[in-house]
């Protein structure tokens, strides 16, 4: 359930001080912030953040399609390591291993076979 339409949008009070300084001096310092849960206002677009993701900060440009989106969803904080699994072997005919295309290997037997 989203937060309620007449309470307006939440962002921290620091941040929203922040924000109306770097926009009064047209300052495009990223700002540093671990509020990940401010939403993204207009007063935000175009300005650099540094969003803390619990390990490092993230910089995040800010442009018109974050409006109304949280400052923490463009800044993850889990890496995603790939899935397990064992790698198949390829294959060529006859269940062995296929050999490279300009392998040497391959064009001995083909020698073999024309004597």
């Amino acid at each position: 359930m989203g937060r309620s339409t007449a309470k307006g949008p939440f962002v921290d009070e620091p941040l929203q001080r922040k924000v109306h300084v770097a926009n009064q001096t047209k300052d495009r310092k990223p700002i540093k912030t671990w509020s990940r849960r401010s939403t993204v206002t207009p007063d935000f677009i175009g300005l650099n953040f540094l969003v803390h993701n619990g390990r490092a900060f993230t910089p995040v440009y800010v442009t018109e399609n974050m409006v109304g989106h949280r400052l923490g969803e463009f800044a993850p904080t889990r890496t995603f390591r790939k899935h397990g699994g064992v790698k198949k072997e390829v294959t060529g005919p006859g269940g062995k291993p296929a050999a490279p295309a300009g392998a040497p290997a391959a064009a001995a037997p083909a020698a073999e076979a024309k004597k």
